[in-house]
C-alpha cells in the first residue's frame, strides 16, 4: 500500500493488510494520493466535552475526552470539518463513499460541508443505543442516539451497495436507516479502552454494506481502531490516522491480535 503515499510519514507503522499513520489527520491526508481510497470512515471529534458530568458504569465522571474535543466556536467547527473533508473528496475514487459519526454538536456542521463540497448525501443513519447512560441533570430528555452520514463523492459513478446482504441480515426484509447497537463492549476494549470507542458490529455493517474484499478503507481519526479491526476481519485493507500517542499504539496491539 506504499504507492497510496506521495510523501510518507517517517511515523508510520505497517503490515501487509493495513498501515498506521501517527500525526494529525489535517496533515496525514494531505501525503496519499489522490483518488486512492475506496471507503472513509470517520468518527471526528464531536466537540462536546466540556465541565459536564456524565453517568458510566453506575458511577458520576466528567465528559472530558480529551484536549482533542473540547466544544469550540461553530466557525472553527466548520473550519476545520471543511478541511478535512476537503481532503476526503480529492483521496476518493470517483465511486468511493464515506460515513461520519456525529452527534448534534458537529453532525449540521458536517452535513453543511459535504453538502458545500458536491458530495451527495446517500442516508442519514439513526443509531439508537440499546444501553445508553442515563441523564445527569434531569433538564432534557435522555440522549439515546448517534447519527451517521453516508455520502458518495461523484454522481457520475455509481457507488457500491450491497443491498442483498443487507436485506439478508434484516431477516429478508428492507433494511431501514435506523439501526440498533449496543455500545462497544467489555471484550471489545481488552487491549486498552478509548472514550468513543464504536462497537465492532456498527463498523462490519458499514464495511460490508459499501465495500468489496481487497479494497481500501481509511480512517482519518481512527483512535482504537475498530474499523481497522472490521477491514481486516472481512479482507480489506486498511488505512488508520491517529495523532495521539497512546491509541496509535493501542491500535498496533488491537490489530496485531486478529487472527486471520
Amino acid at each position: 500500500m506504499m504507492h497510496l503515499f506521495h510523501s510518507p510519514s517517517e511515523n508510520l507503522y505497517r503490515q501487509s493488510n493495513y498501515v498506521l499513520l501517527f500525526g494529525d489527520a489535517l496533515e496525514e491526508l494531505k501525503k496519499i494520493q489522490s483518488q486512492s481510497i475506496d471507503l472513509i470512515f470517520a468518527d471526528p471529534p464531536y466537540f462536546l466535552s466540556g465541565n459536564g458530568l456524565t453517568f458510566n458504569s453506575g458511577k458520576i465522571k466528567s465528559v472530558n475526552k480529551g484536549d482533542w474535543d473540547k466544544a469550540q466556536s461553530i466557525s472553527k467547527i466548520n473550519s476545520f470539518n471543511a478541511k478535512w473533508l476537503k481532503e476526503s473528496f480529492r483521496i476518493l475514487k470517483p465511486s468511493g463513499t464515506i460515513w461520519i459519526t456525529g452527534t448534534h454538536h458537529n453532525i449540521y456542521s458536517v452535513g453543511m460541508t459535504l453538502q458545500t463540497l458536491n458530495f451527495r448525501i446517500l442516508n442519514h443513519i439513526t443509531w439508537v443505543k440499546k444501553n445508553p447512560p442515563p441523564n445527569f441533570s434531569h433538564k432534557y430528555f435522555n440522549f439515546s442516539t448517534e447519527f451517521i452520514i453516508w455520502a458518495k463523492k461523484n454522481n457520475d459513478f455509481p457507488h457500491y451497495f450491497n443491498y442483498e446482504l443487507m436485506k439478508y441480515c434484516n431477516y429478508g426484509k428492507q433494511m431501514t436507516d435506523v439501526w440498533y447497537f449496543d455500545r462497544a463492549s467489555k471484550e471489545e476494549k481488552i487491549y486498552g479502552k478509548h472514550p468513543t470507542q464504536k462497537p465492532l458490529k456498527l463498523l462490519e455493517r458499514i464495511i460490508l454494506a459499501s465495500s468489496k474484499p481487497h479494497q481500501i478503507v481509511l480512517d482519518p481519526f481512527t483512535g482504537s481502531s475498530t474499523t481497522g479491526v472490521a477491514a481486516l476481519k472481512h479482507k480489506r485493507f486498511f488505512i488508520g490516522i491517529e495523532k495521539e500517542k497512546g491509541y496509535f499504539d493501542l491500535s498496533i496491539r488491537r490489530l496485531n491480535s486478529i487472527k486471520l
